[in-house]
């Protein structure tokens, strides 16, 4: 693999400087603060400089997302595909076009593998502790459950090239709840993931860790169709097809390791596995 080479400290590019990225941050992703309520601040902002001659560090919202976007080490892009009923139509719903957007989950996954701050909260393999004392086994993190150890001696027998690879397992998960805007005759489910290398404490207590990969279209329709069978059956085939097709750039290396660059600048070998999908009962009923 190349040589990493380390970024200066200094370089805050696409920000002018450390404050400007800091300010980005934390209206956009902490304080999740509107546009018009970015822009009243803002404006608030420029009205105190005024005497001064300065300016606040972005002019309104629009400023702040063009920044944002630009942004391009460690990000990961929004693509999207379009899913249609390919069978005769005979109801308003097989019309429609459905969007799917998503973010490449095997660059997702080297962002996570590669975090700096993440990268002595992981488990490289698979391991089973005991209590010292009572010699009672302990469950505490994914890699010290059954599956992780299982599945290792699985991949390992298949393929023993892949011995000493680290294995990645992925963990998915989907919550409609969360999503309370819907456009045309659409819903939004929003996926996301998350790998079973990072601890539990940390998962819950670093945003970071758990990563918005997609957003999965459920159509919606009229009730004289909502409850026919075909309806049913095009959710569910929707609702699989979906996920598979963005998961799909990590199929190569679910078989044959690839070597990836981790947080603590040491490159591994790495095999991925499907592991988990955590969803509320509406969408188990759909998988």
């Amino acid at each position: 693999p190349p040589l990493h080479i380390q970024g200066s400290p200094d370089d805050w590019a696409p920000y002018h400087n450390r404050l400007e990225f800091e300010l980005a941050e934390f209206l956009f992703k902490h304080a999740e603060m509107p546009a018009n309520q970015i822009d009243t601040l803002l404006e608030i902002w420029a009205a105190s400089l005024l005497e001064l001659g300065g300016n606040p560090l972005f002019a309104n919202h629009t400023d702040l997302y063009r920044v944002i976007d630009s942004m391009s080490v460690g990000a990961v892009k929004w693509e999207n595909f379009k899913i249609t009923y390919k069978r005769k139509r005979d109801a308003p719903w097989m019309f429609d076009i459905y969007d799917v957007w998503y973010r490449d989950p095997r660059r997702v996954i080297h962002n996570l593998l590669g975090h700096a701050d993440l990268k002595d909260q992981m488990d490289f393999m698979p391991y089973r502790e005991f209590d010292a004392t009572s010699d009672q086994r302990r469950w505490e993190d994914f890699m010290s459950g059954d599956w992780a150890w299982d599945k290792s001696d699985k991949i390992i027998g298949d393929n023993p090239s892949a011995a000493g690879a680290t294995l990645v397992p992925i963990i998915l998960g989907s919550d409609k709840t969360t999503v309370s805007v819907a456009t045309g005759q659409t819903d939004y489910y929003p996926l996301y993931l998350s790998i079973g290398n990072v601890r539990n404490t940390t998962r819950r207590a670093h945003c970071d860790a758990v990563v918005l990969i997609g957003f999965l279209a459920m159509p919606k329709t009229t009730r004289e169709h909502a409850n026919t069978q075909v309806f049913h059956k095009f959710k569910k085939q929707l609702f699989h097809s979906s996920p598979a097709r963005v998961l799909q750039s990590l199929g190569p290396a679910m078989t044959v390791p690839e070597t990836v660059l981790f947080g603590d600048q040491y490159y591994r070998r790495v095999i991925y596995a499907l592991a988990a999908y955590i969803a509320d009962y509406e969408e188990q009923v759909l998988l």
